[in-house]
């Protein structure tokens, strides 16, 4: 089998899954604008994903909303995971049975500060016996990862298509994008809580439900609670004078 290539897409958003992607592939197969998905188009990007498949072999793992938010767990963590299952799913797709002595070989966009931990934590993680060389930036200096960040991309994509079905126009699930935030915020207060495919660990989330309760908070208190202004106090004076207050230092 050829040289593979990993990397993936969606580790950032407040919504949806995070999906990574193994490619084994010969290079001079691919078509001559592979490269970091990014900076591609969305509908060439699926013309790139299908001629892709047609000529290597496809490996997808999909990171779901209730692993990203489990305590137990990181994204470090998690995308290490879900580039060793890509390369697990690969290696099924292609029918690979690599050992120790022949382990399949090849490259990982580093998903750590530190390459070569990565790599490392990677070639742990994965069942199937390989030899990964982590490097920063790999998408746009291996062909065959930047196939990689394409099929994981166009994955990512789908995902995003399907929860627009689901909920209406999510944006594209990013915190700073301006539809992403409507979305949230308008959903979370029309049900007090967040949406399934919302990361509940996220800030973006979290400032969500604040505002949310701090909104209901005000309802229950007086003038949507504003500050009330007390009475002035009042003094009856009678005829004989004996309704007057005597002024003292305290009034001062």
């Amino acid at each position: 089998m050829h040289e593979f290539g990993v990397d993936e897409a969606g580790k950032g958003p407040v919504l949806g899954s995070m999906f990574a992607a193994a490619v084994a592939v010969d290079p001079a197969d691919l078509p001559d604008d592979v490269g970091d998905s990014k900076g591609i188009a969305p509908e060439r990007r699926r013309e790139l994903d299908a001629a892709i498949r047609e000529v290597g072999a496809v490996g997808v793992a999909e990171v779901t909303v209730e692993r990203i938010d489990d305590e137990e767990t990181d994204m470090n963590s998690l995308t290490v995971a879900a580039h060793a299952e890509a390369v697990d799913a690969l290696a099924d797709a292609a029918g690979a049975t690599p050992t120790d002595e022949d382990p399949l070989d090849g490259y990982v966009d580093a998903g750590d500060t530190n390459a070569v931990r990565f790599e490392r934590r990677v070639e742990d993680a994965a069942e199937a016996a390989i030899d990964a060389r982590a490097e920063h930036g790999a998408d746009e200096t291996y062909a065959v990862v930047g196939a990689a960040s394409i099929v994981a991309k166009v994955a990512r994509d789908a995902h995003v298509e399907a929860l627009a079905e689901e909920y209406g126009d999510v944006g594209s699930g990013y915190p700073g994008d301006e539809t992403t935030r409507e979305f949230l915020e308008a959903y979370v207060a029309d049900h007090e809580e967040l949406p399934g495919c919302a990361r509940a660990s996220w800030q973006t989330s979290k400032d969500a439900l604040a505002a949310v309760s701090q909104s209901s908070l005000g309802e229950f208190e007086p003038d949507g609670g504003r500050a009330v202004a007390e009475p002035a106090e009042e003094t009856t004076v009678r005829s004989d004078g004996s309704g007057l207050r005597r002024t003292t230092l305290d009034d001062f």
